[in-house]
Formats: structure tokens, sequence, C-alpha cells
């Protein structure tokens, strides 16, 4: 019989395993990213601190007028021009991305793409 892990205890063992090297500070603040089924977090950290910065997500009113649905890469590329923009507004220019221990593709690429163009540096 096989016995296969889940694919959310994956990604949370690697989201562990990333947070052990991964560490944002005042200077270079963590991006971390939540997906949902029906929505996306962002949440610029300063680890040091214990403090959030900067959030926005797709159920900010904001970004839910400007899309249909808010688990599409459309909406994921909205979110990512505006968490660049209230981080530029804070002062912070570059950032340590974290994935959370989710594959690097399709919503979460879409995003931080959108945010480097946006302005963010990582």
């Amino acid at each position: 019989m096989v016995n296969k892990k889940s694919r959310q205890e994956v990604r949370l063992k690697k989201h562990k395993r990333m947070r052990n090297t991964l560490a944002g500070t005042a200077e270079k603040p963590r991006m971390s990213v939540f997906r949902s089924n029906l929505n996306m977090y962002v949440q610029i950290i300063d680890d040091t601190a214990g403090v959030t910065l900067v959030s926005a997500s797709t159920l900010d009113a904001d970004v839910k007028s400007k899309v249909e649905y808010t688990d599409n890469t459309e909406a994921a590329t909205l979110l990512g021009t505006i968490i660049a923009e209230k981080a530029k507004k804070k002062g912070i220019t570059t950032v340590v991305f974290d994935r959370s221990g989710y594959l690097y593709h399709g919503k979460i690429a879409a995003l931080a793409d959108a945010a480097r163009e946006a302005g963010l540096e990582f």
C-alpha cells in the first residue's frame, strides 16, 4: 500500500525548511505569500521586530473591484503591483521573497513578476 503525503503536508515541510534560511530585517524585510483556493494574501514582514509592515490581499476593496475572479493570475498580477506600490510608499525597495513552499509557477510567479516590474527588488 502506498503511503503518500498530501500536497499540503509537503508544502508545509518545504516552508519550514525555507524559513530556516529566510529572514526579514528592517533594511530588507520578507515578502510572504499565502494562497487559498479563493484568495491570495501578501505581507511584508520585519522578522527581527515581529511586525507586519505592509499587507495586501485580493479581499481588499481596491483589488476586488478591479478583477472578476480573485483566484487567477490576473488577480495575482494586480496584487503584485499593489503590494509594490504600498511598499514604495513606506520606503521599502528591496525584499526577500518567501513563496511559502509553493512552486514558483502560475499565480506565485505572476505576483512576483508584477512586483518586480512595479519597482520591488528581490
